[in-house]
């Protein structure tokens, strides 16, 4: 058994100690599993996976399909579940109904061929009705536990498959459920509040994405237990690539870039059917598979799981030596933290949270710094729904795609808006979802496969609970307006392309004043101003320092000054380190002068 397949161990061991007669799985369950069939080394659909493996004489094996029958693994066992069921319905065991049928033979074949003929129909109308399917795998469980005269109707336990589970059993109020739907929540909800079912031999496995995708009268029973199917490992792709490879026609054989191995190691996150699609278009065009193909492919089916309104795949086209200004900032991430997030899990830092005003060059900065990391780096944009039980699906499929890759970079631009407060008056979505990505950040089996980046103007927005230590509380990095030597670096990358001469300390005087409180943004924007105006109005392309001085000049600055001050002391009062501060030395009455003026500015209604 391949290594990804331990939930077949887990949902095996949670039947044969009886801790629970009713499962979910969930995950990956529209994958192939591999299996050995016969001897025949192959891979197959989850339902052949599960009934192949548990194809067991003491399992009577059954499995219902959406609109489809009531489909038993063997023949005799259709006729043993259908002769139970007749002695069952009549209320006697084989001899007794062989001593009835010789005393009262017509009266008791009368009785045989009705219950009979229910049945069968029964059986015939339940391919078209998933209400009555339901029912009546409900009362063979019924009947399988039964007694009559000392002996169970059946010898064998029943082990139920259902696919579509979250087809037949939709999460919506119940007040909003047409009536077949609450009928079948209905039937679920006895089935497995049976004491008699809880405490007997027969099993039903339901089969869904996601448990939030049941009805939450259903999800929400503790007697039904959930066990996921992951995403494929590295050796399960690696198996997996060397069956294909395997099983090759002659004269098409796969040709890759690199090694199994190689391929192996950068489909990370692909499904196993996304993976035969790649190989078989491949192995038809008669082409070697490149890189760039398998990384396309990769980023193409993680988008078609998420969605491409949820997350966007990040390429940065900038590194740390684009970034100008910031010296200190630039050598603490080269020198601890950028090294921190390439760690083992043990040392590694679960991420960042930064924060500072608007226009200070946030984004920028830490896109050079998922750059450095040579990671896949991935964007959260929306994760919410606007779908009734979509957000949490969306949510699950997320995690199950950081559980594939290798290693991966989260980049949360505007993070407040997206993990916010979780009080008393949010949504009951908005906390479930907050709460699953808070212990998302904290699991210590994606410390150091999953470095998370939380950027935002207002920091004091996040939730507590992101904050603290143990998640992206361990480091709070403020990125604040450029003063002294980094204004000096952006005096020079502004003018220099534009300026007729060099730059004396006088004109560096007067830009720095003219300049005082200025952010990377309006650096930027000043750029670019000076080069337009140099192309249109300069000599030969350049402009004099008075020119320079006078667009300066005229340009007013948006009337937001309150507002960036009130984020630049929100980031400083919430600061981790120090040395990232402006002074270092700061003081305790420092910062509670920080948090009183931050109280100042809220009375006005800056927020």
């Amino acid at each position: 058994m391949a290594s990804g397949n331990n939930f077949l161990r887990t949902a095996g061991r949670v039947l044969n100690a009886g801790q629970s007669r009713a499962l979910i799985l969930t995950g990956n369950i529209h994958d192939v599993f591999h299996t050995n069939k016969g001897g025949k080394d192959d891979y197959s659909s989850l339902v052949e996976y599960l009934t192949g493996n548990w194809n067991l004489s003491s399992l009577i094996l059954i499995v219902y399909e959406l609109n489809g029958p009531i489909r038993f693994l063997r023949e005799k066992d259709a006729e043993k579940v259908r002769k139970a069921w007749i002695e069952w319905r009549l209320g006697m065991n084989p001899d007794q109904l062989a001593i009835n049928r010789m005393t009262a033979s017509e009266e008791v074949q009368s009785q045989v061929d009705s219950v009979t003929s229910a049945y069968d129909d029964s059986m015939h109308k339940a391919v078209s009705n998933p209400t009555l399917a339901l029912e009546l795998m409900r009362q063979m469980c019924l009947c399988s536990r039964t007694k009559l005269g000392g002996s169970p109707c059946l010898k064998e336990d029943l082990l139920i498959l259902v696919e579509g589970a979250d087809m037949l059993l939709p999460d919506a109020p119940i007040t909003s459920l047409n009536d077949m739907d609450r009928q079948r929540v209905s039937i679920c909800h006895d089935w497995f509040c049976d004491l008699g079912f809880v405490n007997g031999g027969d099993s039903v496995v339901m089969i869904a994405e996601s448990r939030s995708q049941l009805n939450q009268r259903i999800a929400r029973l503790p007697q039904l237990i959930e066990v996921e199917v992951p995403s494929p490992d590295l050796e399960t792709r690696k198996h997996f690539i060397s069956w294909f490879a395997r099983n090759d026609s002659r004269d098409r054989k796969l040709q890759l870039w690199g090694t199994q191995a190689e391929l192996a190691e950068l489909t990370a996150g692909l499904s196993l059917h996304a993976l035969m699609q790649l190989l078989k278009g491949v192995r038809h065009g008669r082409a070697k598979l490149s890189q760039e193909v398998v990384v396309a492919k990769v980023e193409g089916f993680i988008k078609s799981q998420l969605g491409e309104e949820v997350v966007e795949f990040k390429k940065p086209g900038h590194s740390m030596n684009d970034v100008i200004g910031f010296t200190r900032l630039k050598t603490f991430l080269k020198k601890e933290v950028i090294p921190r997030f390439g760690m083992d899990s043990g040392e590694a830092l679960p991420g960042a949270a930064i924060g500072g005003p608007i226009g200070a060059g946030k984004t920028f900065i830490f896109e050079a710094v998922a750059a450095e990391l040579d990671m896949v780096v991935l964007v959260i944009k929306n994760i919410r729904s606007k779908y009734y039980g979509e957000t949490d699906v969306i949510f699950e499929r997320l995690r199950r795609v950081l559980m594939a890759l290798s290693r991966v970079l989260i980049f949360i631009d505007e993070a407040d808006t997206q993990l916010g407060g979780v009080g008393a008056d949010t949504h009951a979505t908005e906390r479930r979802l907050t709460g699953k990505i808070q212990s998302m950040m904290s699991d210590p089996l994606l410390r150091g496969k999953v470095v998370w980046l939380l950027v935002t103007a207002r920091i004091h927005l996040l939730s507590p609970d992101i904050r603290r230590p143990g998640r992206v509380g361990d480091l709070i990095i403020p990125v604040l307006d450029p003063e002294g030597k980094d204004r000096e670096a952006f005096l020079d990358w502004v003018v220099s392309p534009v300026i007729d001469r060099k730059l004396t300390g006088e004109d560096r005087e007067k830009f720095a004043a003219a300049t005082e409180g200025w952010s990377a943004a309006g650096f930027a924007a000043l750029r670019s101003e000076l080069k337009a105006k140099a192309k249109l109005f300069g000599k030969k392309g350049k402009l004099t320092m008075d020119e320079v001085m006078t667009l300066i000049e005229d340009l007013l600055p948006p009337a937001i000054g309150e507002t960036r001050r009130y984020q630049t002391l929100q980031a400083l009062v919430n600061c981790t380190r120090r040395s990232l501060m402006p002074n270092p030395d700061v003081t305790d009455e420092e910062r509670e002068a920080w948090s009183h003026e931050i109280r100042q500015l809220e009375a006005k209604g800056i927020r």
